[in-house]
C-alpha cells in the first residue's frame, strides 16, 4: 500500500510528456535500469570527491598532489552542478525540489567551491564540501535496498517508545550516580560539580572511561565498579528491543514487487511477469 502511495505521488510530480519526462525517470526514479544507472554513477562520485576533500586535508598528500585535488574538485563541481540543474529542469516545480531536503543539500554541495573563487575572504567554508557525504542518503532510493531499509526504520519506529522509557531510565540512572559520586567523591578528587560527576558516570557506563576524572576512595570505586557492570547491560537493551520488533514483523505479508521497467506494482507474490508491460519482475529476496 505504502509503495503504491509513493508510486501516485511520483506520476503526480512526474512530467506529461518530452525530454523533460525521460529525464525525470532518469534522474528521480531508481526503480528504472536507466535510473539505478543515474543513481550508482552519482553516489560514486559523490564518494569520490568527499576521498578527495579528505586527502587533501592531509598536508603532505596536498603539497603533493594539490593541484590535481584542486583540478578534481572543478570536476566534481561542474558535474554535480550539472546534476542539480537536470534535477531542477525536469520538475514541475523547482521550487519544491530546491527547498526539499536533498535540493538544499545539494546546494550546500555546490557553494563552497563558487564562494571560494569569488569571495576569496570566504576560502575557509571550502571544507563544508564534505556535506556531500549527506547526498549518500541518496541510496536508500534504490529498490534493492528499498525494503531493507522500510523493514529497519519501521522496526525502529514501531520501537520508538520503549528506546524512549529506556533512554529515560538512563538519564535518570546516570543522573542519580552522578550526584551521589559528587557526595562520595566531591571537588577535592575531581567532581567539581554535579554535571562534571554525571559526565563521568556517562563514560563510566558505556564503558569508554576516558580516565580524565577517577574516583579515590573505596566507596566511589565500589560505585564505579557497579556502574560499569551495569554498563554492558544496558549497552545490549536496545539491540534487544529493536531485534524483538524486527522478529516480530517476519510474518507481516510481504510489499509488492515493483517493475523495474513501467513502474507498476505488483501484489501477488506468484507472479513472474508485470500485469502491465510483460516485463520479468524481480524475486522477492527473504528477509
Amino acid at each position: 500500500m505504502r509503495r503504491r502511495r509513493d508510486a501516485e505521488g511520483a506520476e503526480q510530480h512526474r512530467p506529461a510528456r518530452g525530454w523533460r519526462r525521460t529525464l525525470y525517470i532518469v534522474v528521480y526514479e531508481a526503480d528504472t535500469p536507466a535510473g539505478r544507472a543515474f543513481d550508482l554513477a552519482v553516489i560514486a562520485a559523490i564518494l569520490a570527491s568527499v576521498a578527495v576533500v579528505v586527502l587533501d586535508s592531509v598536508p603532505a598528500v596536498s603539497r603533493r598532489a594539490g593541484p590535481v585535488f584542486a583540478v578534481l574538485e572543478w570536476v566534481f563541481t561542474l558535474l554535480f552542478t550539472l546534476e542539480y540543474a537536470a534535477r531542477l529542469a525536469c520538475m514541475p516545480r523547482p521550487l519544491r525540489y530546491a527547498l526539499s531536503f536533498y535540493g538544499v543539500i545539494d546546494l550546500l554541495a555546490l557553494l563552497p567551491t563558487y564562494l571560494a573563487v569569488l569571495v576569496p575572504e570566504l576560502h575557509a567554508l571550502i571544507d563544508v564540501r564534505i556535506l556531500r557525504l549527506l547526498r549518500i542518503f541518496r541510496i536508500f532510493k534504490l529498490s534493492r535496498y528499498a525494503a531493507e531499509y522500510r523493514h529497519l526504520s519501521d522496526a525502529l519506529f514501531a520501537s520508538r517508545r520503549k528506546i524512549a522509557v529506556f533512554l529515560g531510565f538512563v538519564l535518570m540512572m546516570v543522573l542519580v550516580a552522578g550526584t551521589l559520586m559528587y557526595v562520595i567523591e566531591g571537588p577535592a578528587h575531581g567532581f567539581t560539580s554535579i554535571p562534571t560527576a554525571t559526565y563521568w558516570a556517562v563514560t563510566t557506563m558505556t564503558t569508554v572511561g576516558f580516565g580524565d576524572i577517577t574516583p579515590r576512595t573505596d566507596l566511589g570505586r565500589f560505585l564505579s565498579s557497579l556502574m560499569m557492570l551495569l554498563g554492558w547491560g544496558v549497552l545490549a537493551v536496545p539491540t534487544g528491543i529493536v531485534t524483538a520488533e524486527m522478529s516480530a514483523r517476519r510474518g507481516l505479508p510481504a510489499a509488492p514487487r515493483t517493475c523495474d521497467a513501467c513502474g507498476t506494482d505488483e501484489p501477488l507474490p506468484e507472479a513472474n511477469f508485470c500485469r502491465h508491460c510483460g516485463h520479468r519482475l524481480p524475486l522477492h529476496r527473504p528477509d
